[in-house]
C-alpha cells in the first residue's frame, strides 16, 4: 500500500507541476475571462475545490502539533493546492518503510514536519510567481 501511495502522489505531483505550466505558457492565471470565471460550473468547481482543500487541511492540522506549521500548510495548500498536499502526503510516504501499515501515515506522529518546508514552497512560488 505504501508503495502504491508513493506512486499515486508522485504522479499527482508531477502532472500538476505539468498542468500548471503548461497553462502559465498559454495565459496568465490572472488572465481568466470574465465570462469563465463567473460562470455558475467554474464557480461550483472553485467550491468543490477549495472544501476538499479545507477537508485534507483537517486531517493535517491533527497530524501537525506546531500552529506556526498549521499556518504555513494552510496559506500552501490553499495557494498551491494539490501540489502542497501531494507534497505533504509523499513526505509522510518517505517517513515510513514500504512494507508499513498505513495507520503510522495516517495518525499524528511524534515527528511532525518541519516548518520551513511549507515556508519554503510558499517562498519558491511566490519566486515563479513573480517570473511569470
Amino acid at each position: 500500500m505504501i508503495w502504491f501511495l508513493r506512486i499515486l502522489f508522485t504522479v499527482v505531483l508531477g502532472s500538476m507541476l505539468w498542468v500548471t505550466t503548461w497553462a502559465n505558457l498559454q495565459v496568465s492565471v490572472f488572465a481568466i475571462p470574465r465570462s469563465v470565471g463567473g460562470h455558475p460550473w467554474f464557480i461550483a468547481t472553485l467550491f468543490d475545490t477549495y472544501w476538499a482543500f479545507f477537508t485534507f487541511y483537517a486531517w493535517l492540522a491533527y497530524k501537525e502539533v506546531a500552529w506556526v506549521s498549521r499556518v504555513l500548510w494552510f496559506i500552501t495548500i490553499v495557494l498551491l493546492g494539490n501540489i502542497a498536499m501531494s507534497i505533504y502526503c509523499l513526505i509522510q510516504l518517505w517517513r515510513v518503510p514500504a512494507g508499513a501499515k498505513i495507520e503510522p501515515v495516517l495518525l499524528r506522529s511524534v515527528h511532525p514536519v518541519a516548518w520551513w518546508i511549507p515556508a519554503g514552497l510558499l517562498a519558491v512560488s511566490g519566486g515563479v510567481a513573480c517570473f511569470a
